[in-house]
């Protein structure tokens, strides 16, 4: 009995040595998941070290093998489906366009969809070991709620549009749909982006710093960010790179402290923008190093970094004193908060997300709402004689236009990749009966009128006894070392990061060579384009022709070499992939100048024209290397049609058959001539996945339309301020004074409606709700759907006021002759505005509010499809 004793107390001993150390970590109390989240979190994040601590405190966090945790990255993307991972998604339609909704229940549903496939990817993450791989995890960094001050800005596609109303509602019913309403478990974390006044310019984004008065702050800025916070109960928040009143937002006394910390009692975790960090101290320079930026960050509630690695700096700021380590330990605690709530300490069958199949993956349903949601985007701006919609059985329909085939153009950006992209020529062709006729001519680029006609140039490519191109792939960005060689017939490729390339390399940090000899079929001159993401170098005989060796973002580079038949010509091409998809392709041919009046010869017998034209996230969109006419770096110096479209529309029109214009863009364009001279006009957006079948579908009359506008689309470029002023003045249709070409909310139907019955008190006291009733009556032949609108106007006050803001809407399906009562109820919150000082409070005295179709006092409304009446505040 003593020497059993003996060995029992010496095994106790021996299995207490270094505290824990040799606890097996599932036994760790933090494992239990029958205890409290807060009581685990805290038994975690006390067993770790300093050093530990910090690098949690990465995107990448690194796996901890003595407590058993695994590692992790913070980084997913979902702002419209899942976005960048190996895997095929539903990719439903970009987020301007989900806006022009003006539905709610949808969003909230494909939010829902999203955050289920999301969950299955996760799954086979955590079956296959890839908890650490970036776009593998639950946390998305969506949705962005910037308000889209002005349209020049190319990432206004991410946002739900100009008001800050319809931004907060579309946000909050994201959140709702992405994380769940499961009492325990998160089923996603979301995260409100960028906080906060944060909208372009692109190029000047990192050290850029905005001031703007108390009033805009807060009545533009911050109102959707304080509902996501305060009533969606967002997960995360990310912070933006811009300076606010000469602080980093990152490090913003009043934004991060005053107001999301103390005022909003946000306890969530905060997430800097990627590398916004180091913009500290490289480009605003209000820091002398990462040390004292990753201090300041910290102690400002910014729990996360993204990007680079300036955090790892933490821990010479601790033992320097620049802060303490229990402000480390505050942010470690909300990062492992998050993962506990999303269940990654907890088994399977105790988190019901966590047992999601990837039979989920773009299913039927999903599938469906994709399609669902690009019907609803659409929005028809013009329908002169009834010119809309089409019969399916025309002899002949010409589809001319930059965007009629561009795939790329229908995913917008922060996108997933579906098995299936449906554009817009291919569903007009499905549309329309096997007797029409379709016939396609891309005739333009975007901005210019002369295309590069390609040829097949693969045999007349060969290399070492072989036809085709000697491809090499490395495992790193520097053409390194022992690469994977296989043999291809061309040059074409697109990856989503982490998908796989060949072999054990994935697209994620790798390189390629490709190298063939090319022999000339004539004496003349041959044109070669490279295309791709990121950085590539095209040399010719072992000359360097083309070098984009930067982040390129889908950008092409041409060269011209002159020929002799029968010489070899060496051609060597090398790429390389950083962060984000990754694609490479060489192609060649000659270029041709579209001749306008020969094309509109070709179509002269043509029964309909349906010009898809527009813009592309090929020109706009985050911090791009473009430079065409009338673009800058990701953002657009002109509002305007580029010019070269709208020549060709001129000539399409003078064919005298009737000329439909399909606007691809993620911005209000401004086209003077076209909403005088064309027919019908119709804005599909990005539409996503099945873009083209709902195009189609409104074309001909399968779909009644029924989007509304998020934006303001103004006439010209005169009517904008300076892209880099903040102020609200004469911003947007709260505050324009001028006439717009197509007004927020603006969007036509192929029925009609008419309004009825306005009933609101005569008066009310101040903060009390008030009941608005309005009778809406489909007076037209076809059921239809209709977005009814609710204005508020206060008039005679002593401060400035918005001219008009949007303080409810109902999107409501009425068959013909049908009737429904609307009912909206606007509480003290709706009826809010902030005075000078940025308090908001309810003033007394007169208040105009307007129910209708659309705005009130804008010329495109339909004559009575807007009523108002007056109450009085006391």
């Amino acid at each position: 009995m003593k020497l059993t004793k003996t060995i029992f107390f010496a095994v106790a001993i021996l299995c207490r040595i270094n505290g824990h150390a040799q606890t097996q970590p599932s036994q760790l109390p933090f494992w239990n998941y029958k205890l409290g989240f807060k009581e685990r979190v805290d038994d975690l994040v006390g067993r770790l070290t300093l050093e530990e601590k910090v690098a949690q405190m990465l995107n990448h966090a690194p796996a901890i093998p003595r407590l058993g945790i695994p590692a992790y990255d913070w980084w997913n993307e979902v702002l419209h489906g899942v976005a960048r991972t190996p895997f095929k998604t539903t990719v439903y339609p970009q987020a301007i366009a989900m806006a022009a909704t003006w539905d709610t229940t949808a969003l909230y549903t494909m939010a829902d969809q999203s955050a289920m496939e999301g969950r299955a990817i996760h799954n086979k993450a955590i079956a296959s070991g890839k908890t650490g791989e970036r776009y593998w995890g639950l946390t998305y960094w969506t949705p962005n709620i910037n308000i889209f001050r002005d349209p020049r800005w190319g990432r206004g596609q991410e946002t739900y549009g100009e008001d800050p109303f319809l931004t907060a509602m579309l946000g909050k019913a994201f959140v709702h749909g992405l994380q769940g309403d499961d009492p325990k478990y998160l089923k996603a974390a979301a995260c409100a982006k960028h906080y906060a006044i944060h909208s372009g310019p692109e190029p000047s984004r990192h050290e850029f710093n905005v001031d703007v008065s108390a009033q805009d702050l807060w009545e533009t800025y911050l109102p959707a960010f304080k509902e996501l916070v305060t009533d969606a109960h967002v997960a995360g928040v990310m912070c933006a790179y811009n300076a606010f009143r000469k602080q980093p937002c990152c490090g913003s006394d009043l934004l991060m402290i005053d107001i999301l910390r103390n005022q909003w009692k946000f306890n969530g975790y905060v997430t800097s923008d990627c590398w916004a960090i180091d913009d500290f101290f490289k480009h605003h320079k209000t820091h002398t190093n990462a040390e004292t930026a990753s201090a300041d960050a910290v102690f400002h509630g910014t729990d996360v970094e993204c990007g680079t690695d300036a955090y790892l700096s933490l821990v010479k700021a601790v033992k320097d004193g620049i802060i303490k380590e229990s402000q480390i330990t505050v942010s470690v605690k909300r990062l492992f908060m998050i993962r506990m709530q999303l269940g990654m300490f907890d088994p399977a069958s105790e988190v019901v997300y966590a047992q999601t199949p990837t039979s989920v993956l773009e299913s039927g349903e999903h599938k469906a709402q994709a399609l669902k949601m690009a019907q609803e985007s659409i929005v028809l701006l013009k329908n002169e004689n009834n010119t809309l919609p089409l019969s399916k059985s025309l002899k002949k329909i010409a589809v001319v236009g930059p965007n009629a085939e561009n795939s790329i153009a229908v995913l917008g950006n922060y996108n997933g990749t579906p098995s299936e992209i449906v554009t817009a020529l291919n569903g007009i062709g499905q549309k329309v009966s096997s007797d029409t006729k379709v016939v396609y001519e891309q005739a333009v680029n975007f901005t210019n009128d002369t295309l590069l006609a390609f040829t097949d140039i693969s045999a007349q490519c060969a290399y070492e006894g072989k036809h085709g191109f000697k491809a090499e792939y490395f495992a790193n960005r520097q053409l390194g070392a022992s690469p994977i060689v296989v043999n291809e017939n061309e040059i074409d490729h697109f990856w989503q990061e982490g998908q796989q390339v060949t072999g054990s390399i994935k697209a994620n940090d790798f390189s390629a060579r490709y190298t063939t000899n090319f022999t000339a079929g004539e004496d003349g001159y041959i044109t070669f384009q490279v295309q791709g993401d990121d950085g590539y170098k095209f040399m010719i005989n072992d000359k360097e022709v083309i070098n984009a060796w930067e982040r390129n973002r889908w950008g092409a580079r041409t060269y011209r070499l002159d020929t002799k038949k029968g010489e070899v010509y060496k051609l060597v091409l090398e790429y390389w992939q950083g962060d984000g998809k990754a694609s490479v392709a060489l192609k060649a041919g000659k270029f041709v100048k579209t001749d306008f009046n020969a094309l509109a010869n070709r179509l002269a017998d043509a029964d309909a024209i349906i010009f898809v034209g527009g813009i592309s996230p090929q020109l706009e969109g985050e911090e791009m290397k473009v430079d065409y006419p009338g673009f800058n770096g990701g953002d657009r110096t002109s509002i305007l049609l580029p010019s070269v479209q709208t020549e060709l529309l001129k000539t399409l029109q003078k064919t005298g058959k009737p000329v439909v214009f399909v606007m691809m863009t993620g911005s209000a364009i401004a086209m003077p001539w076209e909403s005088v001279h064309i027919p019908a006009i119709v804005n599909a957006w990005y539409g996503g996945q099945s873009a083209g079948t709902a195009i189609a579908d409104v074309l001909f009359g399968d779909y009644n339309p029924s989007g509304r506008l998020p934006v303001t689309f103004y006439k010209s470029d005169a009517d904008l301020g300076s892209f880099e002023d903040y102020s609200m003045n004469n911003r947007t249709y709260r505050y324009f004074k001028g006439e717009p070409l197509y007004p927020f909310g603006y969007g036509l139907s192929y029925t009609s409606f008419q309004y009825k019955n306005l009933v609101i008190p005569a008066a009310v006291k101040a903060n009390a709700n008030i009941p608005v009733d309005v009778t809406v009556t489909n007076t037209g032949k076809r059921a239809g759907e209709e977005v009814v609108q609710l204005y508020i106007s206060y008039q005679g006050q002593s401060f400035k006021v918005a001219r008009k803001a949007l303080k409810g809407f109902k999107r409501i399906h009425l068959k013909p002759g049908e009737t429904s009562i609307v009912h909206f109820t606007l509480t003290a919150k709706e009826l809010a505005v902030a005075n000078a000082n940025g308090k908001m409070i309810c003033p007394a005295g007169k208040l105009v509010i307007s129910v209708g179709g659309g705005q009130p006092g804008v010329k495109n409304i339909p004559t009575g499809n807007v009523l108002q009446k007056d109450i009085k505040i006391n």
